[in-house]
């Protein structure tokens, strides 16, 4: 089997006439957390975007754990493999911790509707099944969480709607976890304690590979093991993250030149 998880090759992705990326290639080797990061505008929700079938590329190649899920649908890309998080929240407010979870879990179910009406037993027992999961995925981020699974979300603090957002991507047992920006909204300390989760969770799940976008370059430093870094839609540098901060291409991008 290959240490590569997933590879981008030449992808290219436009506009009407604003190229947001520009042959963009990079991987994720397996168990290893990718920083993906660059100034506002520069591809980064665009790249997953792309990646999670939300968008057809325009050029390019997208191959994940050997199948080649170029321009897949985001239903075929969930199948696969591949989970995520947005940058703003998607959660039902009005829902419950556990129901939000539960959206996650769609593809798993037996939705039938001559199962759910004439085999109920089997029917509870599923659900028990995935109660009894979420309620244990939710308890590895926060033992509030697990005691409160039928709260509604609405009232819970930022950094535990985040644990949910999480928590519904990770109940569909992906290979590849995607998070946009999961620090948006929160205080340093909440975001220190949020990637210190996530590290903790990925342990326990056996290594899970990440691809992180991020503006904290503190967060990035602290949970990447490598980083790739665009900027109006180009890769302008990869490597590790004191690669990149010294590199003087990414030092313009972000601050401009001199």
């Amino acid at each position: 089997m290959s240490d590569t998880l997933l590879s981008l090759e030449g992808i290219a992705k436009s506009f009407g006439g604003v190229r947001a990326l520009n042959d963009v290639s990079f991987g994720v080797e397996r168990g290893q957390i990718l920083g993906l990061i660059g100034p506002n505008g520069s591809g980064k929700t665009t790249s997953f975007n792309v990646l999670t079938g939300l968008y057809r590329p325009d050029g390019g190649r997208i191959v994940f754990d050997g199948a080649d899920l170029t321009g897949a649908s985001p239903q075929a890309v969930y199948r696969a493999g591949i989970a995520r998080t947005f940058q703003r929240s998607r959660l039902c407010l009005e829902l419950s911790i556990f129901d939000n979870i539960m959206v996650g879990n769609h593809g798993r179910l037996n939705q039938g509707l001559f199962y759910n009406l004439f085999n109920r037993k089997a029917l509870k027992a599923e659900v028990d099944a995935a109660y009894a999961e979420a309620m244990a995925l939710a308890t590895l981020f926060s033992p509030n969480l697990g005691d409160a699974m039928f709260a509604p979300v609405g009232a819970l603090p930022m950094i535990e709607r985040r644990r949910i957002e999480i928590c519904r991507a990770l109940i569909a047992q992906p290979k590849l976890l995607l998070l946009d920006e999961p620090s948006a909204g929160m205080t340093h300390d909440e975001t220190h304690q949020l990637m210190s989760d996530i590290l903790a969770v990925r342990e326990r799940l056996g290594g899970l590979s990440i691809i992180i976008i991020e503006h904290e370059m503190g967060v990035i430093e602290r949970v990447c093991d490598r980083c790739v870094v665009l900027n109006y839609g180009e890769k302008i540098a990869e490597g590790s993250y004191q690669e990149v901060a010294s590199d003087r291409l990414v030092q313009e991008a972000y601050l401009g030149s001199a």
